[in-house]
């Protein structure tokens, strides 16, 4: 069984609070770069992104960002985009969930090999289960649940939902 946590309404409403809290602290940013995890993530991110091309004159990059999120060491993180396209700009990393942690702590890692103008993590669902010293520095809704819990996050036109089963 499970139980609605977030309906189409409140996740618009979160998109967009969370997307002029990006701008408030990229104003003075010509561009924007939003890396969304491969998934919910980009998805999220996408979301994000059409918000943000409203409200600002600044240029909204997309980036998909690319791992097996059961192995991320063994596979390693790309980006759709090349290095040179993030270097010296301001990067927001997306996700739906932030779980253990890991994904974000993989994708931080993976931007922080190249020279960024600030580095900043947004997710929808943020849970406090984390095995790494990773935050979201925008965030949705935050949920304690028990590990045994999971936390659904679907994306369809018009019908948005965060359930927790």
């Amino acid at each position: 069984m499970s139980h609605k946590i977030l309906s189409h309404q409140e996740i618009q409403h979160k998109i967009r609070r969370i997307a002029y809290q990006i701008y408030e602290a990229n104003a003075d940013e010509k561009e924007i770069v939003i890396a969304g995890v491969d998934g919910g993530g980009l998805q999220f991110a996408k979301k994000i992104g059409a918000v943000l091309k409203k409200i600002t004159n600044a240029s909204i990059v997309l980036c998909k960002v690319s791992m097996d999120k059961k192995n991320p060491l063994k596979s390693g993180v790309s980006t759709s985009i090349p290095e040179k396209d993030y270097a010296h700009k301001s990067v927001v990393l997306i996700d739906d969930v932030l779980n253990s942690g890991s994904t974000l702590i993989y994708g931080v890692h993976h931007f922080l090999k190249t020279p960024l103008k600030q580095l900043k993590t947004a997710v929808l669902v943020n849970r406090n289960h984390k095995k790494y010293p990773v935050k979201a520095d925008y965030k949705g809704i935050s949920l304690s649940t028990s590990l045994q819990e999971h936390v659904k996050v679907e994306f369809k036109p018009k019908d948005d939902t965060v359930s927790l089963g």
